[in-house]
């Protein structure tokens, strides 16, 4: 396939700067729209600051595109309101002005969040949408909007990639990389044992590349994303601890109790720990990728520890800028207050 127009909205966030960087990289004219300005943007991209919601501009910015790529959306640290109205609302205005711009190809970056707190794993595709808070319901009802296009003629790939990581990562992987540089222990809820999957961001743009280059009857469909290889979450902190290099342990902490207290502090909004992230870290998390594989021809190069480490190579890289700022938690790209936890820190 030639040189296309395509589009990209979210694309100052972590996903959509790397797949901005890949595309133009590849040859294509890419067209990046995010909230926040990108002073520089790649050779052959364009940035628009935009609100996703602004249909009258994203009818300009979609005009001649061959293809788009939503990235856009709220994370679980966003208030309720605004997670509902950016990446439900968001998704429709999007939608509707790439409908009406004929844009030909557009694919929507979901989550295997929709799937809420699933029992069978590895989780297919086919498994109901069961969302149980306002992220992953407002990422559920986004499909649900995606799925309307869908019927009225768009190609719409909907990707459900796991919880992905690399360069730029912050969020609450920020934490453990400190713990680890401050020469901490690390706790986790139980005794770490379950097995919690994981995603590379080089492989989640080779995802994303495929889902675009794809004929349309490939194309058209939901594909779950993640690593093909992950261990325990015991492993994967403790491979941070051992690369931090001073010899510090994963630290095991009762279940019952500590849960009760990070979701005390939820409520109290002394920690970011979010309810849902809380109870997934104490079962098995992840999803079947046959679909991908077989279908789409995708072959994930990163296993959990291959991309967490990456990640904090990266972060080692530009500590000394990463304490948070006013509003930090706002994007995947800002490392979270700690609140609460931070002060937990002289047990550890």
């Amino acid at each position: 396939m030639g040189r296309l127009t395509i589009a990209v909205t979210g694309a100052a966030g972590m996903l959509g700067s790397h797949l901005v960087t890949r595309l133009a990289a590849d040859g294509h004219d890419v067209i990046g729209i995010d909230l926040r300005d990108d002073p520089q943007p790649p050779p052959g991209a364009r940035h628009v600051v935009a609100d996703i919601r602004d249909g009258v501009v994203l009818g300009r910015a979609f005009a001649g595109a061959d293809a788009l790529v939503h990235c856009a959306a709220a994370l679980p640290s966003y208030p309720v309101d605004q997670i509902r109205s950016i990446t439900v609302d968001g998704t429709r205005t999007v939608l509707t002005a790439a409908h009406r711009a004929r844009v030909p190809r557009v694919v929507h970056i979901s989550s295997t969040a929709v799937y809420g707190l699933p029992k069978q794993v590895p989780t297919p595709e086919e498994h109901p949408r069961e969302p149980v808070d306002p992220y992953s319901r407002a990422k559920a009802e986004a499909e649900e909007v995606c799925e309307e296009f869908r019927a009225r003629g768009m190609c719409l790939p909907v990707l459900r990639p796991k919880t992905f990581l690399g360069p730029g990562r912050m969020g609450l992987f920020a934490m453990l990389f400190e713990w680890a540089e401050e020469r901490r222990n690390f706790p986790v809820l139980g005794r770490g044992d379950v097995r919690i999957q994981m995603f590379g961001m080089a492989d989640l743009v080779d995802a994303v590349v495929l889902a675009l280059h794809a004929e349309p009857e490939v194309a058209n469909d939901v594909y779950n994303l993640g690593a093909a290889e992950f261990g325990t979450l015991r492993e994967d902190f403790q491979a941070v601890l051992d690369a931090a290099g001073h010899g510090k342990r994963v630290v095991p902490l009762p279940a019952a109790p500590a849960l009760g207290v990070l979701r005390l502090l939820e409520r109290t909004k002394l920690s970011p720990v979010y309810g849902r992230l809380l109870f997934k870290l104490l079962d098995d998390s992840y999803v079947d990728i046959s679909r991908a594989t077989e279908r789409l021809g995708f072959r994930p190069q990163l296993s959990n520890q291959d991309a967490i480490l990456g990640t904090y190579a990266w972060w080692r890289t530009q500590r000394q800028g990463s304490a948070p700022a006013p509003g930090a938690g706002r994007t995947s790209r800002d490392p979270w207050r700690q609140g609460a936890l931070g002060l937990a820190k002289v047990f550890f």
